[in-house]
C-alpha cells in the first residue's frame, strides 16, 4: 500500500471524526497519471447526488493531470466530478452522518490497495479559528522541546 496524493491541509482544517475507503471510477490514462504522481487533492470534497431515487458520491474538486505519454486528449477536463464506488448500506450511513449539522466528507489521500486505486475519505466537522491557533501552538512547542532535547 503506497500514497499517491495526501490532502495535507485536511487535517489542520478538520476534526476528522470517521473514515472510509472507497473506489474510484476513472479513465484508463487518469490511473496512469494518478500512478505517476501527478494529481492534486488540495480544495477538493465529496457530494452527494440522487438519481432515481438513488444516492451516489462523486469527488469533486480533485485535479488529476493528462497522462504525458497519452498523447493529446482534446476536452479532457482534469477536474472533472469522479464516482465513488461504495455499498448502498455505506452510503446510507454516510448520509445519515452528513445530514447531522455541520459534517462534512472530505478526501484524505489516494493510494494503491494491491493493484486498485483507493480514495480514503473522512467525516469530519470544521475547525473554529481559536482550534487551528492551538494546533500551531502545540506545534512549535513539540519542535522547540524536540531541538533542546537534541541539544543536550
Amino acid at each position: 500500500m503506497s500514497d499517491l496524493a495526501q490532502n495535507k491541509k485536511a487535517r489542520f482544517d478538520y476534526e476528522i471524526l470517521d473514515k472510509y475507503e472507497a473506489g474510484l471510477v476513472l479513465r484508463g490514462h487518469e490511473v496512469k497519471a494518478v500512478r505517476a504522481g501527478q494529481v492534486s487533492l488540495k480544495g477538493s470534497f465529496i457530494s452527494v447526488r440522487t438519481k432515481n431515487g438513488k444516492s451516489e458520491l462523486y469527488l469533486v474538486g480533485a485535479q488529476i493531470s493528462p497522462y504525458k505519454s497519452a498523447g493529446p486528449l482534446p476536452e479532457y477536463n482534469q477536474t472533472r466530478e469522479r464516482k465513488l464506488l461504495l455499498k448502498k448500506g455505506e452510503i446510507n450511513q454516510l448520509l445519515g452522518k452528513k445530514q447531522t449539522e455541520g459534517l462534512t466528507l472530505i478526501p484524505l489521500k489516494i493510494y494503491t490497495n494491491h493493484s486498485f486505486l483507493k480514495l480514503e475519505f473522512a467525516v469530519a466537522r470544521g475547525k473554529k479559528k481559536y482550534d487551528k491557533r492551538e494546533a500551531i501552538k502545540r506545534r512549535e512547542v513539540d519542535r522547540n522541546l524536540r531541538s533542546l532535547t537534541k541539544r543536550r
